[in-house]
């Protein structure tokens, strides 16, 4: 996914079982300071932000694919 993609951007990719990498590092470990999770976990809790951005990333891009 491009810096800013969206799942909806790259669904198509995973739809034939062929699956892919999604390289999201900015966005995870940056993902305790994004306004969804600074102020649930702040910056002591970095890696569940962490956790939480991953997890929501996965369930979009499920959502964007089925």
């Amino acid at each position: 996914m491009h810096s800013g993609g969206k799942a909806e951007d790259i669904a198509l990719a995973f739809k034939d079982g062929i699956g892919g990498i999604v390289n999201a590092s900015r966005s995870l470990m940056c993902a305790y300071k994004s306004d969804l999770w600074k102020d649930k976990f702040g910056d002591e809790k970095f890696d569940k932000a962490t956790r939480a951005e991953a997890i929501r990333m996965k369930e979009d891009l499920n959502q964007a694919i089925n």
